[in-house]
């Protein structure tokens, strides 16, 4: 079986834009960035999982602090396995962003981590980071969404804030179809406002490796 070609399902045309805006900025925004194709396929395939009940409730923090605390939190997610074909032609488009990335900024991106999350109507994330400075490996954050149809009444925007004052929000991203959201994960105050009808997306982390002798990073 051939290998996905990442030129078929992102748009090429705004690579230069990504990168520009994550130097100027810390954060881009693209609009139908994912084939609309792919997208149905990986929305349809979230949908077949929840009918499965193969969604775990997301909490917050990692290893021995992670913990259900739904007053912060209400989303249920599944990591990404590569066991469906729409997964392996996501992560295809992925690792070839992680290697434009690092050729262009240095990032020193290592591997990339990423999982479906659906919202409940009502449900919303309060704002946070995805990383702390200087103590995490997560370097750029991203998010795709999967909701054809997707109104303003339904709500669940993405707000993200002003690093340099958290209380200033700096942009409002409704969660559309192909939309793709990347930003830096210890800069970029973020939170998911209360939706009103059911939310699909794909959050992901490109990451460093810090991993130390016996330490493996990091235990999911």
């Amino acid at each position: 079986m051939s290998r996905p070609d990442p030129a078929d399902y992102l748009d090429m045309a705004a690579l230069p834009r990504l990168l520009d805006a994550l130097v100027t900025q810390g954060w881009f925004v693209g609009e139908r960035f994912i084939d609309t194709a792919l997208c149905h396929s990986l929305q349809a395939e979230l949908q077949r999982l929840k009918t499965q009940s193969h969604l775990d409730e997301a909490g917050i923090g990692r290893g021995q602090a992670h913990r259900i605390q739904r007053d912060v939190r209400g989303d249920a997610i599944h990591w990404l396995d590569r066991e469906s074909r729409a997964q392996r032609q996501y992560l295809t488009v992925m690792t070839f962003l992680q290697q434009t990335i690092n050729r262009a900024l240095y990032l020193g991106l290592f591997e990339f981590e990423a999982h479906f999350a659906l919202y409940p109507p009502g449900a919303f994330y309060k704002k946070h980071l995805d990383s702390f400075r200087g103590r995490s490996n997560r370097i750029v954050s991203t998010v795709l969404y999967l909701n054809p149809a997707w109104t303003t009444t339904h709500g669940g925007e993405m707000a993200l804030f002003d690093p340099d004052d958290p209380a200033s929000e700096i942009a409002r991203i409704r969660p559309e179809l192909g939309t793709f959201v990347c930003f830096l994960a210890e800069r970029i105050p973020h939170e998911v406002l209360p939706t009103q009808a059911p939310r699909a997306s794909i959050a992901g982390w490109f990451r460093r490796n810090t991993s130390l002798g016996s330490s493996i990073d990091p235990a999911r």
